[in-house]
C-alpha cells in the first residue's frame, strides 16, 4: 500500500465565485457558496456593528447579513437592482453578505495565484489568500471562512 493512498491531494485548480465591491473584483471559494439572492432590507439587529445589516429568515433559518462594502470601507454603499446577497455556508453556520454585483465563476490555477503584498487596509492580511490575475483581471482572493468568523464580525461566540 502506497504511502499517499489516505490523504487529499492539493487540487491544481479552484472554482471562486467573483464579486464586485466598488472598483475592485474579489473572489471566494465557490464550494462555501450556498445560493445568490436579490436583495431585501433585512430586520435591524439592536447594538449590531453598522456592517451588520440585520437579519432575514430563509426559508426557516435566520441568516445574519452583513453588507461587505461597509464592512471594507468602500465610498459608496448604494442598494439597486445589481445588489445581490451570497448566501454562505461556513462551518454549518449561514450567513449572507452584501456585494454590488456577482460576475461569474472562475478557475483558477494555484500558479496563477500571487501572495498578496503585505499593505494596511480594510481587510485583514490573513484573510487574503493571495491575488488571482486572469488575461486583464486581478481577483483579491478572500479567505471567506476566516474573514467572517474573525473577532471583530461579531458572528460566532468566542470559545469558552
Amino acid at each position: 500500500m502506497s504511502k499517499g493512498n489516505g490523504e487529499k491531494g492539493k487540487k491544481s485548480i479552484n472554482e471562486y465565485l467573483t464579486f464586485r465591491l466598488g472598483e475592485e473584483e474579489y473572489g471566494i471559494d465557490i464550494l462555501k457558496v450556498q445560493e445568490i439572492r436579490g436583495y431585501e432590507q433585512p430586520t435591524r439587529i439592536a447594538n449590531a456593528p453598522v456592517f451588520i445589516k440585520g437579519v432575514v429568515n430563509l426559508r426557516g433559518t435566520i441568516v445574519p447579513i452583513v453588507d461587505m462594502r461597509l464592512k471594507f470601507k468602500c465610498s459608496v454603499a448604494e442598494y439597486n437592482s445589481f445588489t445581490v446577497v451570497i448566501i454562505l455556508n461556513l462551518h454549518s453556520r449561514v450567513v449572507g453578505i452584501v456585494v454590488d454585483s456577482v460576475s461569474d465563476v472562475m478557475e483558477l490555477a494555484n500558479n496563477a495565484i500571487r501572495p498578496a503584498p503585505d499593505i494596511e487596509s480594510a481587510v485583514d492580511n490573513s484573510c487574503i489568500l493571495g491575488l488571482g490575475s486572469v488575461n486583464e483581471r486581478m481577483l483579491i482572493l478572500l479567505d471567506i471562512e476566516k474573514l467572517m468568523t474573525g473577532i471583530d464580525m461579531g458572528l460566532i461566540a468566542p470559545a469558552e
